[in-house]
């Protein structure tokens, strides 16, 4: 319970400073005081450089999908070799990232919910266990919880569609069935239809300057 109460308190402060709610407790805190954490965060702050700007940008997007900064540098770099724009390729690779796909579905409350639920072996693609919150979903797969954990208390309020009261509307990629606690990816998340914050271009822009 401290360790969950501490994390909790670090998404609170890592949403003030990023301007941007990491989690339903943070929304909260963050609709209170809509400004930085500490003593000068009510203070008008001065112009950001660019680089300021597209780093911000990238700790923003890197912090809504709660990953590692090697993470989010690989999905950049395989962005970057599809077609079409790098950006939105980026999105749609973090996107169909299995643990971000189990709390856009409503199955965990937050990211870091959804993350144990996949590495304790609770979640199913296709009938296969899958332990690794990195997997790669793809269109036309399903995603559901193993039958012995669908009767876990969290999983429990989860089929009750509890958490979908404090998520995003789920978006029009994944066909839910929440009472059964099953998903499907229908077809490649679309940019607009991504429930995140982000000007992805600037991320891009980002990495690009680093390289």
């Amino acid at each position: 319970m401290a360790n969950n109460a501490l994390r909790a308190r670090r998404q609170v402060r890592k949403s003030r400073a990023l301007g941007i709610a990491l989690t339903p407790k943070a929304e909260k805190y963050f609709e209170r005081r809509p400004y930085a954490p500490g003593e000068h965060g009510r203070a008008r702050r001065k112009s950001d450089s660019d680089y300021k700007v597209r780093l911000t940008e990238k700790q923003r997007l890197r912090a809504q999908y709660d990953i590692r900064e090697k993470q989010m540098h690989r999905a950049y770099v395989e962005a970057k070799r599809q077609d079409g724009q790098t950006g939105e390729n980026l999105i749609a690779l973090l996107e169909t990232r299995l643990d971000a796909l189990v709390l856009r579905a409503g199955f965990a409350r937050t990211m870091a919910q959804a993350r144990q639920a996949v590495v304790h072996r609770h979640i199913m693609v296709d009938g296969q266990r899958v332990d690794r919150p990195s997997f790669r979903v793809r269109p036309g797969q399903m995603i559901h919880v193993v039958p012995r954990s669908e009767k876990m208390v969290p999983f429990q309020v989860a089929a009750t569609g509890a958490h979908q009261d404090v998520l995003p509307d789920t978006p029009g990629y994944l066909d839910v069935a929440i009472d059964r606690l099953q998903a499907t990816l229908t077809r490649k998340p679309e940019r607009s239809a991504v429930p995140v914050t982000c000007e992805e271009q600037l991320v891009v822009e980002y990495y690009a300057r680093m390289a």
